[in-house]
Parts: structure tokens; sequence; C-alpha cells
């Protein structure tokens, strides 16, 4: 990305003032200025001169009275609704960031990249291309807080052999005959949840052995895939490890590892404790904890280990991992570390299950987008081919605008806002939504009613990321999962569908979605005819609770319209 485009140009500009411009801003350029009408093209020796060129001269710089536009030079067939973005602040809020993407047009997706670079990397797709050419041209070299920004375009894949091939990745799509026609497809593989230990910096010499010979005993005894983050996070004093293999394989190597780092302390003196941790996905976290502690506790108690968890407060947006800390004797440390990942592989499975339902319910979902599922897992399988009850969407209608009222903790009204409502006003552009806060009703009351609008994916986001920042300020125990109350208003004529013959219907969406549904008895219906449902719970079993009361309502509907058509035909 050495090549630029320098656009604006004024008529009969030459190529020897654009030598004598880019002296006289000391960026040196390599061969001769491409002159075209209007426009020319010149490489630098390297992509740092080039953005170095971008920073000084686009919309800075006037030539004949008109300022010039430089960008990097990317062919037409390799320009996509794709760039990446390197060099972020490591410490970096997701709003800051949405706040600054959606400067140049909507953003349909923003994934973390896992490198070995200190900083950040995303990569972002915007709704058009244009959207994207704005924001490379505007955020290449952007000064954010002491980092500049790089930024380039990722080419759109192009299709090979009727395929698309996977790059780069462990997951990515393996070369193979087609399967024969009426052929079953095969399953998709487990979910792969990868056991991630933090481990001091001064073990991980003996851990790797001499010419990787160590590392290379365990992954072959275990059956794993082990990566050492040797190059994260410099002069850290702890790096990370993650371990790829059965749950089985895994507790061996972690073992394995555990067992080196005692004698390594042992053999040198350095440490008279070595505790074992463990990194897990926050999102995971509160169901590791139980409600008020509870399962955490007995896993000690079973275990006979002492273990703490990270605060809240050190999570970011490139630092989504709570650090779970296990003390005791390695053989204790190892039972805990079983059972921790136990529970949060059923977390994760859990939360695929009811993420299929939500894909398959709300077309182009991306939940890496909605930043509410680890960058570093494997894709979410596809939703089964006939979901009970699903009634998708027409591709040729836009999706019916709903309103959901969330209730958060009255304190929480503030980091919701943010400041002079920017928060709020960022958190609406992200998803696409209207985002209101309800005057508090009685004055002194503890809740405040949030009124969300927008179409189902714009739900998903708004309420993701609330559910997301009161977690993340803390508005909950550190051993307290998030759980809010959500209403919804259906029309009073459909609420015995929800509730269900003798509550039989009410009582299974409560079993699937592990939360609380309550169609309060004796209401009023309001001016529209409508009742309240109360939906009770954390996140994901809110989404699919709403989801599936939605899906009863689109059956009610329907049946009524055919009803009324074919007493017209009568």
């Amino acid at each position: 990305m050495n090549k630029l485009y320098i656009g604006n140009l004024p008529e009969g500009v030459t190529a020897a003032e654009l030598e004598r411009l880019f002296a006289e801003q000391q960026i040196p350029f390599s061969g001769r200025f491409l002159l075209k009408p209007g426009y020319a093209f010149v490489d630098c020796p390297d992509e740092q001169w080039a953005m170095k060129a971008i920073e000084t001269f686009s919309g800075k710089v006037e030539l004949h009275g008109k300022q010039l536009e430089i960008e990097h030079s990317v062919p037409k067939k390799q320009r996509s609704r794709k760039i990446q973005i390197r060099n972020i602040p490591p410490q970096l809020r997701w709003e800051v960031l949405d706040g600054l993407l959606a400067q140049y047009g909507t953003v349909e997706s923003c994934e973390q990249v896992n490198t070995d670079s200190e900083t950040a990397v995303v990569n972002v797709t915007y709704a058009n291309r244009e959207q994207t050419r704005q924001a490379i041209l505007k955020l290449n070299g952007h000064q954010l807080e002491t980092h500049a920004l790089k930024v380039s375009y990722i080419p759109d894949e192009q299709p090979e052999n009727g395929r698309r091939g996977g790059s780069g990745t462990r997951t990515g799509a393996r070369s193979g005959s087609p399967p024969p026609a009426g052929a079953a497809p095969k399953p998709p593989p487990p979910p792969d949840v990868p056991l991630r230990l933090l481990v001091p910096t001064q073990f991980v010499g003996a851990i790797i052995g001499k010419e990787g010979a160590t590392i290379r005993n365990i992954t072959k005894q275990t059956q794993s895939k082990i990566d050492v983050h040797r190059k994260e996070n410099a002069g850290a004093a702890e790096k990370a490890i993650s371990i790829h293999s059965t749950p089985e394989g895994c507790s061996a190597a972690c073992r394995m590892i555990l067992d080196i780092m005692h004698k390594e302390a042992k053999d040198t003196k350095t440490a008279e404790e070595v505790p074992l941790k463990i990194l897990a996905h926050n999102n995971f976290v509160g169901r590791l904890i139980g409600k008020e502690g509870r399962n955490l506790k007995k896993v000690e108690q079973d275990t006979e280990t002492k273990i703490t968890i990270s605060s809240l407060q050190e999570l970011t947006l490139y630092n989504p991992e709570r650090t779970i800390t296990v003390k005791g004797c390695p053989e204790s440390c190892c039972r805990a570390e079983q059972e921790i990942m136990r529970k949060v592989r059923e977390a994760y499975e859990n939360d695929v299950a009811a993420m299929s339902l939500q894909s398959h319910l709300i077309p182009g979902l991306n939940l890496a987008a909605v930043g509410l599922f680890p960058a570093s897992s494997t894709a979410v399988p596809p939703p089964p081919s006939g979901v009970s009850g699903a009634v998708p969407y027409s591709s040729f209608l836009p999706p019916e605008q709903e309103t959901v009222h969330v209730f958060i903790p009255a304190q929480a009204v503030g980091a919701i806002i943010g400041k002079k409502g920017q928060h709020i006003k960022q958190l609406s552009r992200f998803a696409s939504a209207s985002i209101k806060i309800a005057p508090p009703e009685p004055p002194d009351s503890k809740v405040r009613m949030v009124v969300i609008t927008g179409p189902p994916e714009a739900q998903f986001k708004a309420q993701g990321r609330i559910y997301g920042k009161l977690k993340e300020e803390n508005f909950f125990g550190p051993k307290e999962e998030v759980k809010l109350e959500t209403h919804i208003r259906v029309p009073a004529s459909a609420a015995g569908r929800v509730i269900g013959k003798g509550g039989k219907t009410v009582n299974e969406l409560q079993n699937l979605t592990a939360a609380e549904v309550v169609v309060p008895r004796e209401q009023t219906p309001d001016e529209n005819e409508q009742v309240v449902v109360k939906i009770i719970g954390h996140f994901y079993a809110s989404q699919m609770a709403q989801r599936k009361i939605r899906d009863i309502l689109a059956q009610v509907k329907q049946q009524h319209q055919k009803g009324q058509s074919q007493s017209r035909r009568k």
C-alpha cells in the first residue's frame, strides 16, 4: 500500500510542481509522477511514507487554490466495503471507536483481529463503497490518543472453482470434493473453546524448552494445538497460552504446564506460590459465578481451592477476558480447571444454541459486530433448517419496527446517556434504533425505563450494548450476572396464546430460554388494546424469549389474516 492517488488537481499542473511540493514537505517518492487530467499517481518508498504523505497533504495543502486529496491507490476491482484499521490504542473503549466509525457511514460489522502486536486491529464493513472510501481517506493517519491509525482495504474474496477458500484461520473452509447429490451434510464440528492460561513471563522459556522440545512433547502427549503468545504485550509480566484440544486434552496439557512452572519456581527460587490463572470471556463468567456466588463457592469446596476473579473495571473493547486465579496444590488446581472450563463450555454451547436461533430469525445478524461474542471462538454454526415455529421475514419487506421497554438501575442513567448525551447518540447510531430514557415514575423510583424502537437486529444491538455497559460500569456486583426486566406490549387478544392452555406455552418459554416470562393477570388493555408481557433474565435469555414471543404474535397475525381472506371469499 505504498502507491498514492493524488486527486483534485488543478488544470495544467506539472510533474515538476508536484515534485517540488513533495520536496518542500520532505516526503520522498520513487519513480515519476504519472499525470492524468485532474489526478496523478506516485509511489512512495514504503507504506509508512505513504501514510505520512496522506496525513501531510490530504485536505491540508493547496495547489493553485485547490485542496489536494491524497489516498492509497487501490485498483477498482480490489475496492470493497471492508477495511482493516491497525495501530488502535489497546485500552480504547467501544463507544469511542463506534463514534469515530459512525462519522463516515453505516457500520455493518466491526470485528477484532487477533494479532501479536501490542496495539489492536479491527476489520470494519461499511454499507457501501463510498462510505468505505471516505473512511480510508479520513481515518488513515488519524491521531487517536497517542496512536496514528493505519487503514487499508480488505479485497473482496473471489470464488475459486465454485467455492470460497478460508485464508489464515484455523476454522477456514477446507478444500475437497463436494458431497454427492442427496448425501446428508456433515455435522458441524463441536465448538472449539480453547483453554486460555496466563503464565509468568519468566516461565515461558521453560514451557517452550530448548528449540521448542518441551512444548512439542506436551502437544504430542496431549494431542493439543498450543499457542504461546510471546509477542503480545511486550514487557508484560505475564503471557497468554491458548490450548486447543478436547476437554481431556486441555486438562492434561494444563497439568503438564503447571508442573513445569512449579519445578522452575523451585529450581530458581523465584516464587513461593504458583497459582493457576485461567482467562475466560466475560460473557461466560456470570454463569460460572452463579447467583450470589453459589456456583463458584461449590467449585472451591469440591476442589479445596481458593478462587478469585479479576474486576470488571479491567475490561476493555480489546480485552474482554477476566482472569480466574486458582490457588491450591497442583492436583486441586487441575480439578478446579476441569470444573471451571466445564461451566464455561456449557455457557458457550447454550449461547451458540440461542444465537443460532437468533441468526435464523434476524437475517444478517453479525455477532462480532455486536461485540458480545468472543472473537477467538469458532464461527457460530448455521441454524437448523427447520426451527420450530420460525417465521422468517420476507426478503421484500422491511422488518417490522418493534418497541421494547428495558428497565435499568436509576443510578446507571448517566452512564447510558454519557457526557453531553454522547454515549446514547453513539449507541443509537450503532444500533440504528431510537433510544430514549423516560422520566422517573414515581420521582424516587430505583429504576428507569429505556424505550428502544427499531427492527429486531437493532433491538439486539442496542439491548446488548446496554447490558454490556451496566456490566462494564460495575452497576452489578462482581459476582452478580446482569439481569434486567424488559416489557413488550402484545395485543390483548393474543395474550392467551402467549400464556397457553393452563400456562403450558409460557412454561415452555421459560424452560427453553431460561428467562422468567410473566403475563400479569387482570390487566386493563391500553388505548391500543395491548397488554404487557414481562421478561426477566440475562441478555441471551431475554433476547430468545423476546424472539419467541414475537414469533407467536406473527403466527396469530398470520392466522387472523388467513381467516379474514377466507371470510371475504365466502
